[in-house]
């Protein structure tokens, strides 16, 4: 008895996207340009709120948490996913296994309650712009932050607890480029069927209801905006929001069809995890920042004031027309950060390769 009970699997052989060699040093060099592209975005927003005190406010205090969120989420198992795509047998050991589902529930959970912060934030500030000093005040951000990352934590531990005590004593083989707890669930020597349920139950109350009231503070939103501002500024709004809700909905839609139902695992879901773990850390410095004119000004400040700092003392004739020119230059390396639109048609063709080598291994 307790031999049956005890985990004698001390590793997980990963699957990964695709067993064709000529496919693994393609995703290789794709995913490790999308990787850094993650880290760099998503830093230079971290960077550019804390530094600017132009955007000391509770839209970009969140903001910048967003992004130290997705350069978490993005790490907990792309550098692996990467190294992978160079190794002929993929394995991860059975705490590593444990850690990564302890991760992604961390940080998914978090965003799910970050992202419903910020859609606050933009309702109070749109629709009782009078009070929003008052009620967005630093202590109120600070809770929300806090909260985001305690929900986290409870609902990763809450996942656990169901999983970490089952015993795994066989089948170790798990389709996916990392551990996702649907599929190692089933790896369980028991019947699933209540574990299932019980974390069916977790994620699809934590996913449908932070995805309700997402919805419901952008319905809200719009009308406001529909019904109280010129056509001009309802424009920008809608603009504006008609991109949060495409990143919100990349988010949740495969959270919500892996998660709140008994777990049917389909060749389709580790091409699902991709849109919340790889696609949704690059869309967010996109959508939040490069539309936004105050994060593009304040970028483009501070690397002005890094030049500054680089450059040797220039005469007082050269150096105004310098300084012109090298805020040009700026202007246009800020443009270039627009290539993130370019960033789409590559998680097309990935998704496509995927989808075939998928259905026809």
């Amino acid at each position: 008895m307790d031999a049956a009970n005890s985990s004698v699997v001390s590793e997980f052989v990963l699957l990964g996207l695709s067993s064709s060699q000529e496919l693994q040093l393609f995703f290789f060099v794709v995913f490790s340009m999308l990787y850094g592209i993650i880290i760099l975005g998503n830093l230079l927003i971290i960077i550019t709120v804390t530094s600017d005190a132009c955007l000391h406010s509770p839209m970009y205090f969140l903001l910048g948490n967003l992004s130290l969120i997705d350069i978490c989420q993005s790490s907990f198992a792309t550098p692996k996913m990467i190294a992978d795509f160079l190794n002929e047998h993929k394995t991860v050991s059975f705490n590593g296994c444990i850690a990564q589902i302890f991760f992604i529930h961390l940080f998914t959970g978090g965003e799910m309650v970050l992202l419903v912060s910020m859609a606050y934030d933009r309702y109070v500030a749109i629709c009782k712009p009078l009070h929003y000093v008052t009620i967005m005040n630093q202590q109120v951000c600070t809770t929300l932050v806090l909260a985001s990352w305690a929900v986290g934590f409870i609902h990763t531990m809450s996942q656990l607890s169901f999983t970490v005590n089952s015993p795994f004593c066989g089948p170790n083989v798990v389709d996916s480029f990392f551990c996702d707890l649907p599929r190692v669930t089933k790896l369980a020597c028991l019947d699933s069927y209540t574990i299932e349920i019980l974390i069916v139950a977790n994620s699809g109350i934590l996913s449908l209801s932070t995805f309700f009231l997402l919805s419901i503070s952008y319905i809200v939103i719009l009308v406001t905006v529909r019904y109280k501002s010129s056509a001009a500024m309802a424009k920008k709004a809608f603009s504006t929001l008609s991109a949060h809700i495409m990143v919100v909905t990349l988010f949740f839609g495969p959270c919500i069809f892996i998660y709140v139902w008994r777990f049917t695992t389909y060749p389709v879901d580790k091409i699902l995890t991709m849109f919340y773990t790889i696609f949704t850390p690059i869309l967010n410095p996109t959508i939040y920042t490069l539309r936004n004119k105050d994060m593009k000004a304040a970028m483009r400040k501070l690397a002005t004031r890094k030049l500054k700092s680089r450059i040797p003392e220039i005469s007082l004739i050269t150096r105004p027309s310098f300084i012109e020119h090298t805020s040009s230059n700026l202007k246009v390396l800020v443009q270039t950060l627009y290539c993130y639109i370019f960033i789409s048609a590559i998680i097309a063709v990935i998704l496509f390769v995927s989808i075939v080598t998928t259905f026809h291994p």
